[in-house]
């Protein structure tokens, strides 16, 4: 009996070649451990080559060697986290959908839904991301305190 299954191509991404885009240097799919204090979860990543001196990195989805984005330094790093942490509100507090919130996310950078992925962004977009979901976040907290004070 032939199998029948059709195998999952990967996005035609050549990881091999990847490139640090800060200090062009090749890069190395490596252990997270001596970066991250805790690999508890043996996260691996990709590496710039001349780490630590240039501390550009970013880390696979779990048990593949898919990146979860593309390559970053600290203040990079420190962006996306802090975009995330606000743009994540706005689906858990329920002022969204998830789907919605991506939809808005893709409106607010211009981009498809398919390119829609905060751990893309460079600082630019991670700062209209944060500025923007702030105030969302801080509308829907003005309207909440309105309706508060009306049935009161």
């Amino acid at each position: 009996m032939k199998n029948n299954k059709k195998k999952k191509k990967g996005k035609g991404i050549n990881y091999s070649t990847m490139r640090c885009p800060y200090c062009g240097s090749s890069v190395i799919y490596r252990s997270a451990d001596g970066i991250y204090k805790d690999n508890s979860k043996n996260s691996m990543l990709y590496v710039c080559s001349k780490y630590p001196e240039c501390d550009a990195y970013v880390r696979t989805h779990p048990n593949t060697n898919v990146p979860m984005g593309t390559l970053a330094n600290r203040r990079l790093r420190e962006l996306r986290k802090e975009a995330h942490k606000y743009f994540n509100r706005i689906y858990e507090e329920g002022y969204m959908t998830k789907q919605d919130a991506y939809r808005w996310l893709s409106f607010a950078i211009s981009a498809p839904m398919s390119h829609t992925h905060i751990g893309n962004l460079g600082e630019y977009y991670c700062e209209v991301v944060i500025k923007e979901s702030k105030r969302i976040l801080a509308n829907k907290e003005k309207a909440g305190d309105i309706k508060q004070e009306e049935t009161a």
